[in-house]
């Protein structure tokens, strides 16, 4: 339990995703924007006070050294929801981030549930990019998730689903 919530989730965002609808489907363009750094931590007026734990914990080593961490949990609508997934920033391209989300498949699949959901950023293209060649799709999106945080915000709550084949 030592390790839990100890990786560094800071990370350069330099480009954006931005959303387009052809009637049907989202689909999204990537922009390059001016870089600057993001920390879900210091955006997070409250840290979570453990009052709802996640239902499981994966953590991640590379060479004995924690490398990321996936939480997870039963969401009321029978899917598996990510709750929270980073990887250490010195650990970053080395598979790791697949490997969790792999993980978070895989049990919930044991948990017999419909499949798995999680939310991410507009600015988080990487995460984006990591979600979609999972199998992930996006489904939806709320321009207006973060403005209670930041007012001016340009960042977009986006939602992906991963269901399994067939």
């Amino acid at each position: 339990m030592g390790d839990i919530n100890r990786c560094d989730g800071t990370f350069l965002v330099e480009h954006e995703l931005v959303l387009k609808f052809d009637g049907k489907q989202l689909a999204y363009d990537v922009i390059s924007v001016t870089p600057y750094e993001k920390s879900y931590l210091a955006d997070d007026p409250e840290p979570d006070d453990g009052d709802e734990p996640a239902d499981a914990v994966f953590l991640a080593y590379v060479e004995d050294r924690l490398a990321g961490q996936i939480e997870l949990s039963r969401h009321w609508n029978g899917y598996a929801h990510i709750d929270n997934i980073v990887v250490d920033r010195q650990s970053r391209k080395l598979g790791v981030g697949r490997a969790l989300v792999l993980r978070a498949i895989e049990w919930a699949q044991q948990e017999q549930l419909a499949g798995v959901m999680l939310e991410t950023q507009s600015n988080n293209v990487a995460a984006c990019r990591l979600y979609a060649s999972c199998g992930f799709a996006l489904k939806g999106f709320d321009q207006d998730l973060y403005r209670g945080l930041k007012r001016d915000t340009r960042e977009v709550a986006l939602f992906w689903y991963w269901h399994p084949p067939g």
